[in-house]
């Protein structure tokens, strides 16, 4: 697995845990617990992407400023086989 795939991953599951968290805190608005890791999470997958980006590139059309950015190679199908 490419480093690209590793932090794309992990970002990821970083993300994920976060939106799980504001679900879960629709419903329990007062566990004060659950509102110290979604900032935790939401504090790691800032800095994941930032990392990201910067290694990488946008992750999605305007994060850098340029309408195209983020249609610079590789596409999918340029990518390596892991």
């Amino acid at each position: 697995m490419t480093e690209r795939s590793k932090m794309l991953r992990k970002l990821s599951a970083v993300e994920f845990a976060a939106h799980e968290l504001h679900v879960y805190l629709d419903t329990h608005p007062g566990d004060n617990s659950a509102g110290a890791a979604l900032d935790k999470y939401e504090n790691q997958a800032r800095k994941l992407r930032s990392e990201f980006e910067s290694k990488f590139g946008p992750l999605t059309p305007g994060d850098d400023g340029s309408r195209w950015a983020w249609i610079a190679d590789p596409w999918p199908w340029d990518k390596e086989e892991s």
